[in-house]
């Protein structure tokens, strides 16, 4: 036996003794899938510069958006950077993380993300389609883009804001401004 052959058998049997396993990293196939996943479902249209004005910017691909969604009463949310950047996105998110993100809409820290995020949508997810989603989004290029989080409703908003108004506050805009 070569010298690594040895060393290679020592740590597998180290990890096989502890009732650890080795990292297993994603294949292809997995991350195709994920890539499938994410596009059906619409991440990028709130995730992407650009993505809620039709004009997405594919060099920060899910890198956070410039556009605010409202919520009457409760402010404007701000889609986050999704990418694996350690310091703006997910880079410091395990896989189990983003996958409970994903299905339940809690981050790590156990906060409750915003209302615009869908999650409930995404709670029945199969574990294989989770997982696949997190490897996804592990293997999309860093972007660094920090995105400032939620606005209340009394804050003055800097950026586009996306706002869904009650048919009688629509109905009373000026036609310019419908």
């Amino acid at each position: 036996m070569t010298r690594f052959t040895e060393a290679t058998a020592i740590v597998a049997l180290a990890f096989a003794a502890c009732g650890l396993s080795q990292p297993v990293a994603a294949d292809d196939a997995q991350i195709a899938r994920g890539r499938y996943l994410v596009g059906i479902a619409g991440c990028s249209d709130c995730h992407t510069p650009g993505g809620m004005t039709g004009a997405a910017d594919m060099k920060r691909y899910l890198g956070g958006s410039d556009v605010g969604f409202s919520i009457p009463g409760e402010g404007v949310y701000v889609g986050q950077n999704l990418t694996p950047d350690k310091e703006t996105g997910l880079g410091n998110w395990t896989s189990d993380q983003i996958i409970t993100a994903i299905r339940k809409g809690k981050r790590p820290d156990a906060s409750e993300l915003s209302g615009v995020m869908p999650w409930a949508s995404f709670a029945r997810l199969t574990d294989e389609d989770a997982a696949a989603i997190a490897a996804f989004l592990k293997s999309i290029p860093p972007v660094n883009n920090k995105v400032v989080g939620r606005y209340k409703s009394s804050d003055t908003v800097p950026i586009s804001v996306s706002a869904v108004l009650p048919p009688e506050v629509y109905n009373a805009l000026p036609a310019s401004q419908k």
